[in-house]
Protein backbone atom coordinates (compact mmCIF):
# COMPACT_ATOMS: atom_id res chain seq x y z
CA UNK A 1 0.00 0.00 0.00
CA UNK A 2 1.33 3.81 -1.05
CA UNK A 3 2.79 5.44 2.33
CA UNK A 4 0.41 8.08 1.88
CA UNK A 5 -2.82 5.73 1.42
CA UNK A 6 -1.77 4.59 5.56
CA UNK A 7 -1.56 8.27 7.06
CA UNK A 8 -4.45 10.49 8.67
CA UNK A 9 -4.15 14.00 8.23
CA UNK A 10 -6.20 16.43 10.52
CA UNK A 11 -6.96 19.84 9.41
CA UNK A 12 -7.50 22.37 11.95
CA UNK A 13 -8.42 25.57 10.84
CA UNK A 14 -11.75 27.98 11.26
CA UNK A 15 -11.97 29.05 7.50
CA UNK A 16 -14.33 26.57 5.92
CA UNK A 17 -13.50 27.27 2.31
CA UNK A 18 -9.71 26.72 3.12
CA UNK A 19 -9.90 24.26 4.96
CA UNK A 20 -12.05 22.35 2.43
CA UNK A 21 -9.79 23.40 0.05
CA UNK A 22 -6.72 21.52 1.73
CA UNK A 23 -9.16 18.71 1.98
CA UNK A 24 -9.54 18.06 -1.40
CA UNK A 25 -6.04 18.29 -2.22
CA UNK A 26 -4.78 15.75 0.77
CA UNK A 27 -7.65 13.55 -0.23
CA UNK A 28 -6.68 13.59 -3.73
CA UNK A 29 -3.17 13.22 -3.07
CA UNK A 30 -4.21 9.53 -1.22
CA UNK A 31 -4.34 10.69 2.50
CA UNK A 32 -7.23 10.13 5.03
CA UNK A 33 -8.41 13.80 6.35
CA UNK A 34 -10.58 14.49 9.16
CA UNK A 35 -10.97 18.23 10.11
CA UNK A 36 -11.68 20.46 13.06
CA UNK A 37 -12.83 24.16 12.80
CA UNK A 38 -11.80 25.11 16.37
CA UNK A 39 -9.23 23.88 19.10
CA UNK A 40 -11.61 22.28 21.13
CA UNK A 41 -13.04 19.75 18.38
CA UNK A 42 -9.05 19.55 17.05
CA UNK A 43 -8.21 18.00 20.48
CA UNK A 44 -11.09 15.68 20.79
CA UNK A 45 -10.69 15.12 17.78
CA UNK A 46 -6.88 13.67 18.15
CA UNK A 47 -7.62 11.74 21.36
CA UNK A 48 -10.40 9.85 19.91
CA UNK A 49 -8.28 8.94 16.49
CA UNK A 50 -4.87 9.41 16.88
CA UNK A 51 -4.14 10.57 13.00
CA UNK A 52 -0.55 10.76 12.19
CA UNK A 53 -0.03 14.49 11.06
CA UNK A 54 -2.17 17.90 12.01
CA UNK A 55 -2.11 21.28 9.26
CA UNK A 56 -2.51 23.64 12.11
CA UNK A 57 -3.55 27.31 11.78
CA UNK A 58 -2.41 29.55 14.53
CA UNK A 59 -5.52 31.60 14.62
CA UNK A 60 -8.22 29.77 16.13
CA UNK A 61 -11.69 31.09 17.43
CA UNK A 62 -10.87 29.38 21.14
CA UNK A 63 -7.55 28.46 21.66
CA UNK A 64 -4.53 29.91 19.41
CA UNK A 65 -2.62 27.32 17.32
CA UNK A 66 0.64 27.46 19.65
CA UNK A 67 -1.43 26.20 22.86
CA UNK A 68 -2.76 23.48 20.71
CA UNK A 69 0.63 22.50 19.44
CA UNK A 70 2.04 22.26 23.04
CA UNK A 71 -1.32 20.11 24.14
CA UNK A 72 -0.35 17.91 21.00
CA UNK A 73 2.93 17.28 21.87
CA UNK A 74 2.39 16.43 25.78
CA UNK A 75 -0.58 13.61 24.14
CA UNK A 76 1.80 12.36 21.21
CA UNK A 77 5.55 13.26 21.28
CA UNK A 78 6.36 11.76 17.52
CA UNK A 79 2.39 13.23 15.97
CA UNK A 80 3.83 15.67 13.08
CA UNK A 81 2.89 18.85 12.94
CA UNK A 82 2.68 21.03 10.25
CA UNK A 83 1.47 25.12 10.75
CA UNK A 84 -0.26 26.40 7.83
CA UNK A 85 -0.97 30.04 8.82
CA UNK A 86 -1.23 33.79 7.59
CA UNK A 87 1.23 34.67 10.40
CA UNK A 88 4.65 35.07 8.76
CA UNK A 89 6.82 36.58 10.82
CA UNK A 90 10.14 35.23 12.02
CA UNK A 91 9.47 35.54 15.45
CA UNK A 92 5.93 32.87 15.24
CA UNK A 93 7.61 30.90 13.13
CA UNK A 94 10.74 30.61 15.74
CA UNK A 95 7.91 29.80 18.36
CA UNK A 96 6.26 27.43 16.40
CA UNK A 97 9.25 25.45 15.77
CA UNK A 98 10.62 25.75 19.35
CA UNK A 99 7.02 24.50 20.49
CA UNK A 100 7.68 21.05 18.52
CA UNK A 101 6.45 21.89 14.93
CA UNK A 102 8.02 19.99 12.26
CA UNK A 103 6.91 22.76 9.60
CA UNK A 104 5.49 26.15 9.22
CA UNK A 105 4.25 26.90 6.16
CA UNK A 106 2.93 30.46 5.67
CA UNK A 107 -0.33 31.50 3.70
CA UNK A 108 -0.97 31.80 0.66
CA UNK A 109 0.40 28.55 -0.50
CA UNK A 110 0.81 26.19 -3.01
CA UNK A 111 -1.18 22.73 -2.17
CA UNK A 112 1.20 20.71 -4.14
CA UNK A 113 4.17 22.28 -1.97
CA UNK A 114 2.16 21.67 1.50
CA UNK A 115 1.63 17.68 -0.03
CA UNK A 116 4.82 17.48 -0.61
CA UNK A 117 6.79 18.82 2.49
CA UNK A 118 3.91 16.25 5.04
CA UNK A 119 5.63 13.43 2.80
CA UNK A 120 8.87 14.63 3.33
CA UNK A 121 8.41 14.89 7.02
CA UNK A 122 6.64 10.86 6.89
CA UNK A 123 9.24 9.83 5.23
CA UNK A 124 11.76 10.41 7.78
CA UNK A 125 9.63 9.92 10.83
CA UNK A 126 9.94 6.37 9.18
CA UNK A 127 12.97 5.89 8.77
CA UNK A 128 14.05 6.52 12.20
CA UNK A 129 10.98 4.31 13.50
CA UNK A 130 13.04 1.82 11.44
CA UNK A 131 16.13 2.23 12.80
CA UNK A 132 17.85 -0.73 13.37
CA UNK A 133 18.81 -2.05 17.37
CA UNK A 134 21.93 0.54 17.80
CA UNK A 135 22.78 2.24 20.14
CA UNK A 136 25.15 5.65 19.80
CA UNK A 137 27.09 6.37 22.98
CA UNK A 138 29.15 9.91 23.74
CA UNK A 139 29.91 10.74 27.14
CA UNK A 140 27.15 11.39 29.33
CA UNK A 141 24.86 10.94 25.69
CA UNK A 142 23.37 8.25 24.91
CA UNK A 143 20.57 7.65 21.70
CA UNK A 144 18.83 4.27 21.60
CA UNK A 145 17.96 4.36 17.72
CA UNK A 146 15.50 1.37 18.65
CA UNK A 147 13.17 2.76 21.38
CA UNK A 148 13.78 6.42 20.02
CA UNK A 149 15.04 7.54 23.73
CA UNK A 150 17.54 10.22 24.19
CA UNK A 151 19.16 10.01 27.77
CA UNK A 152 21.71 12.07 29.57
CA UNK A 153 23.34 10.36 32.50
CA UNK A 154 21.19 7.18 32.36
CA UNK A 155 18.01 10.18 32.52
CA UNK A 156 15.78 9.91 29.49
CA UNK A 157 15.75 13.37 28.06
CA UNK A 158 12.19 14.65 26.19
CA UNK A 159 12.97 15.50 22.70
CA UNK A 160 10.76 16.09 19.49
CA UNK A 161 11.67 13.32 16.52
CA UNK A 162 13.14 16.37 14.60
CA UNK A 163 15.31 16.90 17.70
CA UNK A 164 15.99 13.03 17.79
CA UNK A 165 16.85 13.08 13.97
CA UNK A 166 19.45 16.05 14.72
CA UNK A 167 21.37 14.36 17.27
CA UNK A 168 21.72 10.82 16.05
CA UNK A 169 23.13 13.69 12.77
CA UNK A 170 25.86 15.03 15.30
CA UNK A 171 26.88 11.60 16.65
CA UNK A 172 27.12 10.04 13.78
CA UNK A 173 29.23 12.98 12.58
CA UNK A 174 31.66 13.76 15.55
CA UNK A 175 34.14 16.31 15.24
CA UNK A 176 32.62 17.66 12.24
CA UNK A 177 31.64 20.89 11.38
CA UNK A 178 28.18 20.75 9.77
CA UNK A 179 26.76 23.39 7.46
CA UNK A 180 23.21 24.24 8.45
CA UNK A 181 22.32 23.02 4.64
CA UNK A 182 24.19 19.84 5.04
CA UNK A 183 22.07 19.59 8.82
CA UNK A 184 19.32 19.69 6.90
CA UNK A 185 20.08 17.72 4.30
CA UNK A 186 20.42 14.82 6.96
CA UNK A 187 17.76 15.75 9.18
CA UNK A 188 14.73 16.94 6.77
CA UNK A 189 15.72 15.02 3.67
CA UNK A 190 17.15 16.75 0.54
CA UNK A 191 13.57 17.42 -1.06
CA UNK A 192 12.77 20.06 1.98
CA UNK A 193 12.29 23.25 1.51
CA UNK A 194 12.81 25.85 4.31
CA UNK A 195 14.56 28.30 6.23
CA UNK A 196 17.74 27.49 7.65
CA UNK A 197 16.77 29.34 10.74
CA UNK A 198 14.87 26.38 12.06
CA UNK A 199 18.37 24.34 12.94
CA UNK A 200 19.67 27.26 14.68
CA UNK A 201 16.18 26.53 16.64
CA UNK A 202 16.65 23.36 17.14
CA UNK A 203 20.33 23.86 18.47
CA UNK A 204 18.94 25.72 21.00
CA UNK A 205 16.34 24.21 21.95
CA UNK A 206 18.99 20.92 22.08
CA UNK A 207 21.83 22.87 23.96
CA UNK A 208 19.41 23.92 26.51
CA UNK A 209 18.47 19.97 27.00
CA UNK A 210 21.43 18.18 26.80
CA UNK A 211 24.29 20.95 28.11
CA UNK A 212 25.29 21.44 31.49
CA UNK A 213 25.50 25.16 30.78
CA UNK A 214 23.47 25.81 27.89
CA UNK A 215 25.14 29.62 27.57
CA UNK A 216 29.11 27.99 27.04
CA UNK A 217 28.01 24.68 25.10
CA UNK A 218 30.62 21.95 25.25
CA UNK A 219 28.61 19.37 23.47
CA UNK A 220 27.35 21.10 20.24
CA UNK A 221 29.60 24.15 19.17
CA UNK A 222 29.11 27.05 17.28
CA UNK A 223 31.43 26.79 14.05
CA UNK A 224 31.77 30.27 12.98
CA UNK A 225 30.83 30.88 9.40
CA UNK A 226 29.78 27.18 8.91
CA UNK A 227 27.29 25.75 11.10
CA UNK A 228 28.27 23.72 14.08
CA UNK A 229 29.81 20.74 15.59
CA UNK A 230 29.59 18.04 18.01
CA UNK A 231 31.97 17.92 20.28
CA UNK A 232 33.67 13.97 20.37
CA UNK A 233 34.24 12.76 23.93
CA UNK A 234 37.94 11.92 24.40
Amino acid sequence: MDLDNRNHVLIVEDDDHIRRFIAINLEGSGFRVSEAADGETALRSFAADRPDVIVLDIMLPDFDGFEICMRLREMDPEVVIVFLTARGQDLDKIKGLELGADDYIVKPFNPLELTARIRTVLRRTRKTEESQNTVLQSGAIRLDLTSNKLYKRDEVIEATPKEFQMVKAFMENPDAALSRNELMNLVWGEDFVGDTKTVDVHVRKLREKLEDDSSNPQLIETVWGVGYRWRKDD
